[in-house]
């Protein structure tokens, strides 16, 4: 975690996932700039910041919103280190990205080692109802997979289904993931240090 002011904690955040399945109109959504609905491409990395208070304690997020072409995977590694939380977005009217999900968080351990608490968010919910039901990820292969990537990495998730467009489970995704950096953060530093490691 990277000092602050006495008391304030600042965590940085990666968002990832495949090309398109709303990672920027999340990001956007959750800093309280609106919903934009035509798509364009992140070009290799984009970062916002957002203050915040939890649970009396004040947080700064620098979210990384990571391109998703495979092209710019090499961009891509440099913005993984030191990251405090993963936020791994799939589309939940988009099978291939909902496959692809293991492939990004095979890539984030490549870069990262032992994972840092993360958010599975499953988004575009608001256009199920319009979709093939082939392309559709059900709320319960969601669970499965946050589930099984949890016990298998022994990582701290949350999983949620989100809309951007309609802003629904945002800010508990955003603030859920913080509550878990931030118990994580203390946990460490509730440690005590190796014997010899005081100067």
């Amino acid at each position: 975690m990277t000092l602050g002011p006495p008391g304030s904690k600042i965590f940085k955040v990666v968002l990832i996932g495949d090309g398109a399945v709303g990672k920027t109109s999340l990001r956007k959504r959750y800093l309280g700039e609106g919903f934009v609905a035509s798509h364009m491409a992140t070009l290799g990395v984009d970062f916002a910041q957002k203050r915040l208070e939890l649970n009396g304690v004040q947080v700064r997020l620098i979210i990384w919103d990571l391109a998703g072409q495979p092209s710019y995977e090499k961009v891509r590694r440099h913005y993984y280190l030191g990251s405090h939380g993963i936020i791994l977005v799939y589309s939940v009217v988009n099978r291939e990205s909902f496959d692809n999900a293991s492939k990004w968080l095979v890539e984030a351990y490549k870069y990262m080692g032992q994972l840092p608490p993360t958010a599975v968010l499953g988004n575009k919910t608001d256009l199920r109802e319009s979709s093939s039901p082939d392309s559709i990820v059900t709320t319960e292969e969601g669970n499965r997979f946050a589930d099984y990537f949890s016990e298998r990495l022994l990582v701290s998730v949350v999983f949620r289904e989100t809309s951007a467009l309609r802003d629904e489970n945002v800010v508990e995704a955003f603030t859920e993931l913080t509550r878990l950096m931030i118990r994580v953060d203390e946990r460490m530093r509730s440690q005590p240090e190796p014997s010899g490691a005081r100067l």
